[in-house]
């Protein structure tokens, strides 16, 4: 295996024209975004998807296959987050270069510690993935360890511009805890604060800041909510009442609408990845407006 590895690094290597760029296809707009951080002018980038696709469930269009055709570099999520389209797309494109085991294909998840890790495998319990809840972005920090595993392989694949690619990590990390320390001190009053979550996307977001996550308004990963079961959550919030309620922007919004209108609590759509609202273009935006947007929510705004 690890043979075979160094030779699929050393033929794309070898495939390279002197000044030519690494090309990347990203399964997601935030490790496109983190991409063209760590690569700059070196790396071309194309995204599979945009802040306001369901990235579970993609069409392998034609055009996508294109974009892997031409990759040198495949930055997907992993942990089951595309399982349902990326291995159709790695295997028509017909490019050995970027399929798993190679160096032209990397998984974030494996950067990052996992939360959710399910204890038992069961498709009875919904939408569940084997690795763990694969949403690792809403998290900034895990965007660090991303990075440094992206850059050494960015390296691995064009050691010609090893330096150009840590000098951008370097600076993006710089410019990255910086970021980190800014928004927890913004968003200190959202500590302890309880919250309803639409679908089960931010277990890390909650971690980061504190946040007490106290219900879901689906009965299991990916199933959508009958009558009875957002009223049986309506009923819980009595008791264990919610501030407000959080869905990703790529989300119809009924059963948090439903949820909010009953409970007279705010629903809050968070951009969840760069492009999901208007105002998040990138990666610092993105957070800017996460944090903004629940503290909003907060104020009663």
């Amino acid at each position: 295996m690890k043979k075979s590895i160094l030779l699929g690094a050393l033929s794309v290597v070898l495939s390279f024209p002197a000044d030519a760029a690494l090309t990347i296809l990203a399964t997601v707009p935030e490790w496109a975004a983190l991409a063209r951080e760590l690569g700059g002018s070196r790396v071309t980038v194309n995204a599979a998807t945009t802040g306001l696709q369901d990235p579970h469930r993609i069409e392998a269009k034609p055009s996508l296959i294109a974009k892997a055709r031409s990759a040198n570099l495949v930055v997907a999520t992993g942990a089951e987050l595309e399982v349902g389209w990326l291995p159709v797309v790695l295997r028509e494109s017909g490019n050995r270069t970027i399929q798993p085991g190679t160096p032209g294909y990397f998984e974030a998840a494996t950067a990052v510690t996992m939360l959710d890790v399910p204890k038992v495998l069961d498709r009875a319990h919904g939408d569940v993935h084997a690795a763990g809840n694969p949403h690792i972005q809403t998290d900034p920090r895990n965007l660090l360890r991303v990075a440094d595993a992206l850059t050494a392989r960015m390296i691995e694949l064009d050691p010609a511009e090893a330096m150009a690619y840590r000098t951008a990590l370097q600076e993006f990390s710089v410019k990255w805890r910086a970021a980190i320390v800014r928004w927890e001190k913004e968003a200190a009053p959202l500590k302890g604060v309880p919250v309803l979550v639409q679908h089960n996307a931010f277990p890390y977001l909650v971690q980061w800041l504190g946040l007490k996550e106290v219900g879901t308004l689906e009965p299991k990963p990916g199933v959508e909510p009958s009558a009875s079961y957002l009223a049986s959550v309506l009923e819980r919030q009595q008791r264990e009442p919610a501030r407000m309620v959080l869905r990703p922007a790529y989300q119809h919004d009924a059963p948090s609408r439903w949820m909010a209108e009953r409970a007279k609590i705010p629903a809050v759509v968070l951009p969840f990845t760069v492009g999901g609202t208007p105002e998040a273009t990138d990666l610092v935006t993105l957070f800017d407006e996460t944090v903004r947007r629940l503290l909003a929510a907060l104020a009663g705004r």
